[in-house]
């Protein structure tokens, strides 16, 4: 029995509770795989897990994927997961992410910044928020070593073969939602990126066993 799920904000609790039944494809599945293989043995050590998602600008995917991830951490009860992400460069959280989480349940408030603001991303009320902006992989506030590295798009993946202080490279990328910027499909586009993550990430803590 999931004892914590009714911490989260309830929009959060109905939104995970819907995207378990999402199809994930068996392709998928294969590529999720070394992830869940990580993070099991972690598990297995009862080590802590460190997780860096790595995009380019660190401003869309990448942030999506850490907030999922540390959310469904804590929804599945894994303690020692710690969540993180980078870029290769630093630009800026894209507006549409956090509007994107806030139409699923996040209270999302931007706390200081201009060019590259900073947002407090709270899923649960007595939950410490995750804190958001962007910053390249290698920054003071990521891990330097002893994590995975989870390259979340394909130019990240191609980039960077080798990324320093980490245990393990892991690509799991996913579709820029950027393409659809300033168009009519903009929302749905954001949405439907977030939710496949969700999704995914969902399915790889539910077969963490421990």
């Amino acid at each position: 029995m999931i004892k914590n799920k009714a911490t989260v904000f309830v929009g959060i609790q109905g939104f995970i509770e819907s995207v378990a039944k999402d199809d994930i494809s068996e392709e998928r599945k294969d590529i999720l795989a070394p992830l869940i293989e990580y993070i099991q043995a972690k598990v297995n050590a009862n080590a802590p897990i460190n997780l860096n998602f790595i995009c380019t600008h660190n401003s869309r995917r990448s942030h999506l994927s850490q907030i999922w991830a540390q959310v469904m951490a804590f929804y599945f009860q894994l303690e020692k997961v710690s969540c993180y992400s980078g870029g290769t460069e630093e630009t800026a959280l894209y507006p549409m992410v956090a509007k994107t989480l806030e139409a699923t349940g996040f209270s999302v408030q931007k706390i200081g910044g201009e060019n590259n603001p900073v947002y407090a991303i709270k899923f649960g009320e007595n939950e410490a928020p995750i804190i958001a902006f962007s910053k390249t992989f290698d920054d003071n506030f990521n891990p330097t070593s002893n994590f995975a590295a989870i390259l979340t798009c394909t130019q990240a993946d191609q980039g960077c073969p080798y990324i320093g202080g980490a245990e393990k490279r892991i690509p799991v990328t996913y579709e820029d939602p950027k393409a659809f910027d300033n168009s009519p499909e903009q929302s749905a586009k954001y949405a439907e990126r977030s939710r496949q993550i969700a999704a995914e990430m969902r399915y790889v803590f539910s077969q963490i066993k421990f």
